[in-house]
């Protein structure tokens, strides 16, 4: 069974850790651990999903360039009540790109969801379903409006993340499929020793 690793990254009190465990465990943050495995089922396939929740060390920068080198798709969370987290998530997009460039192809793109989070609190609300909206279509990628309190589209992100994972891989594979070369390199590097 195919493992996929994702971070869930964003400001403080955005709700990373919230969403996190309401997927995890169906419940409103009563027990908390940063990595988290969780097996499901997404379009009848099963998988393993990795998640690992960054909250607590957003200010260590090199905590967070770790956890962007180890993950293959990313989950950005912003509070809908914070202008200063929906800022927040395009410098992590930034970072990301920067991270990741070596070995990005231009043909295979980061799996990435946006989350605006808190959508139950509608009275403290600072940023509009239309930037959201905006913003992924710029990045070419989705947009959720949850909420960690009622369970509000938590599952779709994590299912939205896998499918993307897994449009990947299946880009990645063709592209190795095409390399008229991969099969020469293959059968150089088999070796046989006889003892």
């Amino acid at each position: 069974m195919r493992v996929f690793q994702c971070a869930v990254m964003g400001s403080g009190g955005v709700g990373k850790s919230a969403i996190t465990v309401r997927f995890m465990n169906g419940s409103y943050l009563e027990w908390y651990d940063p990595t988290n495995r969780k097996q499901l089922s997404v379009d009848d396939q099963p998988c393993l999903l990795e998640i690992l929740d960054t909250a607590g060390i957003d200010q260590y920068l090199t905590l967070n360039d770790m956890f962007i080198r180890e993950s293959e798709g990313f989950i950005l969370v912003f509070s809908l009540c914070q202008r200063d987290s929906f800022d927040e998530i395009i410098r992590t997009r930034e970072a990301i790109q920067r991270i990741k460039s070596p070995e990005m192809n231009q043909d295979v793109p980061i799996p990435l969801v946006i989350v605006g989070n808190k959508s139950d609190l509608l009275d403290e609300r600072e940023i509009d379903s239309t930037e959201g909206e905006k913003l992924a279509l710029n990045w070419n990628c989705t947009y959720y409006e949850t909420s960690a309190r009622t369970a509000s589209n938590i599952v779709p992100v994590f299912e939205d993340i896998v499918r993307q994972l897994r449009r990947n891989d299946l880009i990645k594979k063709q592209e190795r499929d095409k390399d008229p070369n991969r099969r020469k390199r293959r059968l150089k590097s088999k070796k046989c020793v006889i003892l």
